[in-house]
């Protein structure tokens, strides 16, 4: 439970929580205010993001905001470690990897010598508030420090190191916590800094592996890291279709061995050219006796004699420019954790911050790290189940789609298509329906993932999937078949849609053809992977079930987009992808001006009338300005911006600035008039390139944020498909065609018919997007005036508004 009360955010921009009153987010409202920031332990992609953000937010509240270098051991040495922060001292930073303030174990912090150190050191700086950024023996040391921290005070006023006027204004040490490791092992939080990073470079190791795997059939072994959670094993083995996955939350039975041949053998017979096992470097079996790398693959060599390679990644999964979702991810915790410093008193909890589904919230700091070593406890005393439980739901989600789309073989019953001497309706309990899939829209990386999960969810229960190409007019022509087991083998590292697709929606004329098809194939439930497209065209077909009673069959849309302009869901499948092909080109223009003197770029992305993909990549880019149509823009707002922007190069603050442009964002102010007024009223200091990034944005490979959405998003449709076929008759009511969406924490599904009352149609986009709260952050690290916008605001938002659409 979250230690902070619901949040208003009253008209002159302040913040009233229920249960503490009013809390003033004005800029200046903390002039004077001490703060730090430090990173310690292990270093994660994305620290530097967190750490601008501690920086920028803390200066934008008026405090004076200091770097602790090399962790603790900056804290209790002292001196130059400790350094007051500027605003320029963290720019261009939030594409680098690792921590440009270091990081260092120190045996003297575990000492009370050294804490003491550490304590005057800070009071002779003014400072009393922290935000680490570390792993949970960090955060338990911050803990530790904060609760001594009365009884250091008195010692060194005995020790005359400080007075009576020191000891008073600085009686109490607030701390916040930011979780920063690769491994995502930490319980309380869905992801911590650095993990969707780690998880690029495990993908991007195996795509590459796979290439030179499959021309020699060979058989590779990729060790990762997680001494103690094997998050990064699982999703890893989830987002690049690994054959088997070893990891410590879930040891392999006694007889793994044999098993795994069993495996590997079935594949090859199958036609499978190469096979991919990852070990997570704390592996174990039932028994507790380590499984590593080397001892598979003697397994494999000895049993099998097949070629068999080993890759050990390493440290490679610390290092690389962050990911697009670990930048945002970084801004986001870290303004929270500067906020609550700011409401925190002598009375407050220690808390951490942390991701809950969509939503940044505040925990108990010691409960969380009571909870993460309670799954240390019960691995040891090898409660497995217990183990798997205390890592959270979307761990055991993760483990169990695994295992369903990784299991032996299908079944027989989905094979032969019958029971022979099985009544149908004793097969349909089990299985046996014909479901259909097909898309709707532009293509987007995500989307072959979410049809090789659906495909062999469904052959894993006995039902029959069959395909449409080339979308609605693919089903107009009745361009349909059936799917296999082994046809969907490889789907998930590959962009684009194998099915095919067009932007193509229902007409008049088309709608009984449509209807004559669905009837001849048996379609009994259908799913529709795509965009605004494809949620009109299930709106449509469920608009006219009065008319076509083929049409009253369950139907299911699966977001899937880069402008993520689907009502019902916060993110769409695919917008991850292109925020880090957005991103990655961005740092590239960036760096094309290394040894040019002061330039800025115009960058328009994709999104039609939808900012998200101009916003999100401006957070994570580190944009001066983001122009979107969701927030009109004036002459005088542009104006201003150009001479902010020019202010700030002039004073060294930045070199080289970056501005965003949605598609659509104007029709007068297009991106050529965006690119002329930069030119001219910045003449004198900068000058200004233009790039228009275009379908670029659409390739590339998915990312591993979109391989598991798409993964499981599919077999929770599974799973409602049957529940709707198993429990009902008859499909006419709102409920029996929905959009699967995630909402806040959870996934949702929520009917068409009702999202069409929170819907613009003229410029296809939601009528509420939670991210336009995100804009006052994106402005404030830009140095614009802007007032802040609480992220439990967000979520107040977000709730109500699933509220009132179910």
């Amino acid at each position: 439970m979250s230690v902070q009360g619901s949040l208003d955010v009253s008209s002159d921009g302040s913040i009233k929580t229920k249960r503490k009153g009013t809390f003033n987010s004005l800029p200046g409202s903390y002039t004077g205010k001490g703060m730090a920031v430090l990173t310690s332990g292990g270093d994660s992609q994305g620290m530097n993001a967190a750490t601008r953000a501690v920086v920028r937010v803390g200066l934008y509240f008026g405090c004076k905001v200091y770097f602790i270098r090399e962790g603790y051991q900056g804290m209790v040495d002292g001196g130059n470690y400790i350094e007051e922060a500027s605003w320029s001292s963290v720019s261009a930073i939030i594409h680098k990897g690792g921590t440009i303030i270091g990081s260092a174990r120190c045996k003297d912090f575990r000492e009370r010598e050294g804490r003491l150190k550490a304590a005057n050191n800070l009071i002779q700086k003014g400072i009393s508030n922290l935000v680490i950024i570390g792993g949970d023996g960090s955060l338990t040391g911050a803990n530790l420090f904060r609760q001594e921290w009365p009884s250091l005070l008195d010692e060194l006023l005995t020790k005359k190191d400080i007075n009576e006027e020191q000891k008073s204004k600085f009686g109490h040490l607030n701390i916040v916590g930011m979780v920063g490791s690769i491994d995502n092992d930490f319980c309380g939080t869905d992801m911590t800094i650095g993990t969707d990073s780690a998880l690029h470079r495990i993908i991007e190791a195996v795509d590459a592996i796979v290439s030179t795997a499959m021309s020699h059939q060979r058989t590779f072994i990729l060790e990762v890291m997680g001494r103690h959670c094997g998050y990064l094993a699982l999703v890893g083995a989830l987002a690049t279709e690994a054959d088997f996955v070893f990891i410590p939350e879930w040891p392999a039975d006694t007889d793994w061995q044999n098993k795994l041949c069993r495996k590997l053998t079935q594949e090859r017979l199958a036609g499978q050219r190469l096979n991919i096992i990852i070990v997570s470097e704390g592996a174990i079996d039932r028994n507790g006796e380590p499984i590593t790398a080397e001892k598979v693959r003697e397994v494999v060599v000895e049993k099998l004699n097949q070629d068999t390679r080993i890759t050990v990644l390493g440290h490679v999964q610390r290092g690389g420019s962050p990911s697009a979702f670990d930048r945002i991810l970084g801004c986001r915790m870290g303004a929270e954790a500067v906020m609550a410093l700011m409401e925190a008193s002598a009375e407050s909890e220690p808390c951490v911050v942390s991701l809950d589904g969509n939503q940044a919230v505040r925990l108990p700091l010691m409960a969380c790290v009571k909870k993460t070593q309670a799954v240390a406890k019960a691995m040891a005393e090898k409660k497995w189940d217990l183990a798997v439980q205390l890592r959270g739901r979307s761990f055991q989600r993760n483990l169990e789609t695994f295992k369903m789309l990784t299991r032996l073989k299908p079944p027989r019953t989905a094979v032969e298509g019958t029971v022979p001497g099985v009544p149908r309706e004793r097969v349909l309990q089990k299985g046996g329906y014909t479901l259909g899939i097909m898309h709707a829209g532009a293509p987007c990386c995500g989307m072959n993932a979410a049809v090789r999960s659906f495909v062999r969810n469904c052959i894993y229960r006995g039902d029959k999937v069959v395909a449409v190409h080339d979308g609605v007019e693919g089903l107009v022509k009745g361009n349909v078949q059936e799917m296999s087991w082994s046809e969907v083998t490889g789907w998930v590292a590959q962009g684009g849609a194998f099915l095919g697709t067009k932007r193509t929606v229902p007409t008049v004329d088309t709608m009984p053809l449509i209807a004559e098809q669905l009837k001849k194939f048996g379609i009994e439930g259908l799913l529709v992977i795509g965009g605004f497209e494809a949620y009109h065209t299930v709106l449509m077909l469920t608009e006219n079930r009065s008319r076509f009673a083929a049409f009253c069959i369950p139907m299911v849309v699966i977001p899937a987009t880069i402008s993520n302009n689907v009502p019902g869901t916060d993110f769409s499948l695919g917008c991850d992808t292109a925020l880090n092909e957005i991103t990655e080109i961005c740092d590239r223009i960036r760096q094309s001006a290394q040894g040019t003197k002061r330039r800025t770029f115009i960058i328009e992305t994709m999104g039609g009338y939808c900012g998200y993909l101009a916003t999100l990549a401006g957070l994570a880019g580190g944009a001066d300005a983001a122009y979107i149509f969701e927030e009109p823009q004036s002459i005088d707002q542009l104006v201003t911006d150009v001479k902010h922007l020019a202010s700030k190069i002039a004073s060294g603050g930045i070199s080289r600035g970056l501005v965003l442009r949605n598609e659509c964002a104007s029709e007068n102010y297009n991106t050529d008039f965006i690119h002329r007024l930069y030119t001219e009223e910045g003449r004198d200091v900068f000058t200004t390139r233009v790039n228009v990034l275009g379908h670029m944005q659409q390739g590339g490979s998915p990312s591993p944020f979109d391989r598991n959405m798409g993964t499981k998003m599919a077999a929770k449709t599974v799973e409602w498909f049957v529940d709707k076929l198993m429990e009902e008759k008859t499909f006419t009511t709102p409920h029996s065609s929905v959009m699967l969406g995630i909402v806040s924490r959870q996934y949702k599904f929520t009917p068409v018919q009702e999202l069409k009352l929170y819907t613009d149609f003229d410029h296809r986009i939601p009528c509420q997007q939670w991210w336009l709260k995100i804009r006052p952050l994106l402005r404030i690290l830009a140095k614009h005036e802007s007032t802040y916008v609480h992220e439990n605001a967000i979520a107040v938002g977000v709730e109500e508004q699933a509220e009132s659409i179910s």
